[in-house]
C-alpha cells in the first residue's frame, strides 16, 4: 500500500495497492494526488517519502519537478523521519487487523480498504483537529477561512 497523507489534517488524499513493488503503483496514486492539490495548492507542495526505489526513480522525480513538487525523503533507517505515516499504518492495523482472523490478500480486497480510508477520513475524530474527522476539519477551516 502507497498512501498519500496531507499533514494539514491528516487525511489520505489517495493511494495505491498492489501484490508487487511496480512504479505504477506509487505513480498512480501521486498523479491524483497532483490532481486534487493542483488547482488548491496556495503555498510550496512538498512530497515526504522514504527511500523506497519507487521514489528515487526518475519518472516519479520528474512527475514532481514538472508539477512544482518539493521533494523530501527520510534519512536511511531513520522510521522517526517517516512518523506521520508510520502513525497512520499503526491505527489501521490496530483499528483493522489486530484481533481479526487473518485473511489473504484476496480476502483483504480493495473494498476493506477502501472502506477503512473512508471511516479514517470522514469518521474518526482526532483530538488535535478539535474532536473531528480529518474531512470535517478540514471542510469547517475552509469555510472559515472564506
Amino acid at each position: 500500500m502507497s498512501p498519500i497523507l496531507d499533514l494539514y489534517n491528516g487525511e489520505i488524499i489517495s493511494y495505491g495497492m498492489s501484490r508487487k513493488p511496480t512504479l505504477d503503483f506509487v505513480l498512480q496514486p501521486l498523479n491524483q494526488t497532483i490532481d486534487i492539490i493542483n488547482n488548491k495548492a496556495t503555498y510550496r507542495t512538498t512530497i515526504h517519502s522514504d527511500q523506497g526505489w519507487h521514489y528515487q526513480h526518475r519518472k516519479w522525480i520528474n512527475t514532481l519537478k514538472t508539477n512544482r513538487i518539493f521533494q523530501s525523503m527520510s534519512r536511511k533507517a531513520t522510521c522517526a523521519d517517516n512518523a506521520t505515516m508510520e502513525n497512520f499504518f499503526g491505527i489501521m492495523k490496530q483499528e483493522m487487523y489486530y484481533g481479526e482472523a487473518l485473511m489473504s490478500y484476496d480476502e483483504l480486497n480493495k473494498k476493506k480498504i477502501d472502506e477503512f480510508i473512508y471511516y479514517y477520513n470522514n469518521e474518526r475524530i482526532k483530538l488535535k483537529l478539535a474532536g473531528l474527522s480529518p474531512v470535517k476539519y478540514r471542510t469547517q477551516t475552509s469555510q472559515t477561512a472564506v
